[in-house]
């Protein structure tokens, strides 16, 4: 992409150069790692969202999700773009970056949020100049044509359909967007195991097996699961759940340098795959 150039080595005597002057990395996986570390250190993010890495692990989250730049990814409801700022540059040449939002009622949040990325992407086409957009309705949602996606993410918005109850609608039009052989990635505040999910549903946080309920309800497999966002300090027994710890602190200044020591919420981070269509059976003859 523009704004991520890879500069070829001077070759050495007796050392073939390929054709472009280009060397090719030793994989896809490489390569991408590469383009990553360029985005990562993009001067277009925030130093606010980029101060978060520490909590989030982009490079290696969005590895454990096989995310590659050619790719057709819909992250959902990015809110004020946060992942947005990473995802679209890294697809903008090669790949599309489909921003999904929900439909705006009145002034909310969702509003706001999709205003705002709406405003960030006009303001610096090099790099989210081909990012798109998809308005969806929670209670019916349509992300695009069926199997046009190769990957659809959603970081820290599970709880949410959960407390609004449009979760297995969500979790099956994700399975009707993607490939066969597609990726969902899910990140979510995550519960205790023991917890059920009448306790904690209105804290923010799930247990584990039931968000890998939803998608393989949906038709989804699981296809690995990684400790890359856990935080064992996080003791998920909060005065207003999640929303106490990092990035909201929720209280304010009340005990805000224990809350902040936490840092962010421990989390699940989830792969499933949509599983390959069956070959068709040979014809008899």
């Amino acid at each position: 992409m523009a704004s991520v150039a890879q500069v070829a080595p001077t070759p050495t005597a007796g050392q073939d150069q390929p054709a472009g002057g280009l060397v090719p990395p030793t994989s896809a996986s490489d390569f991408t790692a590469s383009q990553l570390d360029s985005v990562l250190a993009g001067n277009w993010r925030s130093a606010t969202n980029s101060a978060r890495d520490v909590y989030r692990h982009p490079k290696a989250t969005l590895q454990f999700f096989g995310i590659q730049p050619d790719q057709t990814v819909i992250e959902i409801t990015p809110g004020s773009g946060w992942y947005s700022e990473i995802l679209a540059p890294l697809l903008h040449d090669n790949g599309h970056y489909i921003a999904a939002v929900q439909i705006p009622a009145g002034g909310g949040e969702a509003r706001r949020d999709g205003d705002a990325l709406h405003q960030k992407f006009a303001a610096d086409a090099p790099h989210y100049g081909n990012a798109k957009f998809v308005e969806f309705d929670p209670k019916a949602p349509v992300f695009g044509q069926p199997g046009s996606a190769d990957v659809v993410l959603t970081f820290r918005n599970v709880h949410n359909w959960v407390m609004a109850d449009t979760s297995p609608a969500m979790f099956k039009a994700f399975y009707a967007v993607l490939r066969p052989g597609g990726v969902l990635g899910v990140v979510d505040h995550r519960a205790d195991d023991a917890a059920s999910l009448a306790s904690v549903k209105q804290s923010g946080y799930l247990p584990t097996r039931y968000v890998v309920k939803l998608a393989t309800d949906a038709g989804f497999t699981l296809d690995a699961s990684s400790e890359i966002n856990a935080n064992p300090k996080d003791t998920k027994n909060y005065p207003k759940g999640v929303w106490t710890l990092p990035p909201t602190l929720t209280l304010g200044e009340q005990d805000k340098a224990k809350y902040v020591a936490i840092g962010e919420s421990d989390r699940m981070t989830l792969r499933f795959v949509k599983p390959a269509a069956p070959a068709s059976a040979a014809s008899a003859h």
